[in-house]
């Protein structure tokens, strides 16, 4: 069978997932990862009802694997388990399209410099993506290899939206407000529009909460706004990022403190959010069960920013008719649905805890009328559904041929 491959390569982890092409749309054949932790790395895979295919320790030593290498215990679980793999292209999540890049893009030696350079501007994910995408062309030569940019989503934002009050000659080498975590907006935004097509098409927010969070506005199934801007370090405070600072406390940090960019870029991206706020961890799971004080203050300060980014998302739409929560946290988290919607009564919104506690779709109360929603994100399916459009694109020859040449 004719397949897709996805990837999402990150700093210790590279997730996959496989999709036939036998049908009009891609169907997921299974899923999985290769993750390290302090444990050490392993390796599972799972088909699409959650029964294990695969599951293994790869070490015990602590060390993370590299992109090289946990592609390439991909690609011998691959042979093994799918005999004669025929794979039409291998999909990429890519972080950062910089403003190059507002659709997904075959990649080639030009694509893959510009994205390079981009590399500081997402320095957790990009130059992992990039690790990614040199070790499937080394491993697949010749097969269709496509990225698909969380930037893209974002891409027709208004100039108000996306500049900074800099001189304009920044603006125009690129400083600006990009966005991300647009993958899982498209693919959240489309579920919205099979879910409920009036709603999808109205006023909504969608809220991705998890290590990395933001929030997005979105009407007419278009991002308008969102919470992210030049870097993933921007807006709401995550796992282990700030989220938005008042850029005097780094003056004063470099100035008095003597911190270069290595130690900035150390404090900002690994030592601050959840993590730092509490002393103890950047897992929601272990604060909520923490009876520390410390904790309560972090989950409080996480809930407090994402009421008031809603405000401001919601100002940005004119008004709100559904917010819609997805993510780690927000998929998982009841008390944090709970918590950040009892701020927002003042939108017309309100949950019905028996929903809220079972994970319904649907979780409005019977009196909100905004409503409100629970929806999984699922990246590897907006990466499948993208190369599979762009495939049909060249087929029809409505993207350039020589960059489409491996398409049959």
């Amino acid at each position: 069978m004719r397949s897709i491959l996805t990837l999402n390569a990150g700093s210790s982890s590279l997730k996959f997932a496989l999709f036939g092409l036998a049908g009009i749309h891609p169907s997921r054949l299974f899923a999985g990862q290769v993750a390290s932790s302090a444990a050490g790395a392993s390796f599972h895979v799972h088909d699409c009802s959650g029964n294990t295919l695969a599951h293994r320790q790869l070490n015990g030593h602590g060390a993370a694997l590299d992109a090289n290498e946990a592609l390439d215990v991909t690609i011998e679980w691959l042979r093994d388990a799918v005999p004669g793999l025929d794979l039409a292209a291998v999909g990429h999540r890519v972080v950062h399209g910089g403003e190059y890049y507002a659709r997904p893009t075959v990649l080639d030696g030009m694509v893959i410099a510009q994205l390079t350079r981009l590399a500081p501007l997402a320095p957790l994910h990009q130059p992992f993506n990039l690790k990614g995408i040199a070790a499937a062309r080394a491993a697949f030569p010749g097969v269709l290899q496509i990225a698909c940019f969380d930037t893209a989503f974002h891409s027709g934002h208004e100039f108000e939206e996306v500049a900074f009050a800099l001189p304009r000659s920044y603006f125009d080498q690129g400083i600006r407000r990009y966005g991300f975590h647009g993958l899982s907006y498209d693919y959240v935004t489309r579920q919205l529009a099979r879910i409920a097509p009036a709603i999808a098409d109205g006023r909504v927010i969608i809220a991705h909460l998890g290590n990395g969070a933001s929030l997005c506005a979105v009407r007419e199934q278009r991002s308008i706004a969102s919470t992210m801007g030049f870097s993933a370090l921007d807006g709401l405070m995550m796992g282990t990022r700030c989220g938005a600072l008042d850029p005097g406390v780094l003056l004063y940090l470099m100035a008095e403190r003597r911190m270069d960019a290595a130690a900035l870029t150390r404090l900002l991206y690994h030592e601050s959010g959840l993590k730092g706020l509490s002393g103890l961890s950047h897992d929601m799971r272990a604060l909520q069960d923490s009876s520390a004080p410390e904790a309560a203050q972090a989950i409080a300060c996480f809930v407090g920013k994402i009421r008031r980014e809603i405000g401001a998302m919601a100002a940005a739409l004119g008004g709100l008719d559904a917010l819609v929560f997805t993510g780690g946290i927000g998929e998982h988290s009841a008390r944090i649905r709970a918590e950040v919607t009892a701020g927002c009564d003042w939108l017309d919104l309100a949950i019905d805890p028996a929903r809220n506690t079972d994970d319904a779709v649907e979780l409005s109360g019977s009196a909100s009328r905004v409503r409100v929603f629970r929806i999984p994100a699922d990246e590897e399916a907006m990466i499948a559904r993208h190369v599979t459009g762009l495939m049909a694109a060249a087929a029809a020859d409505l993207v350039p041929v020589e960059r489409v040449k491996w398409v049959a």
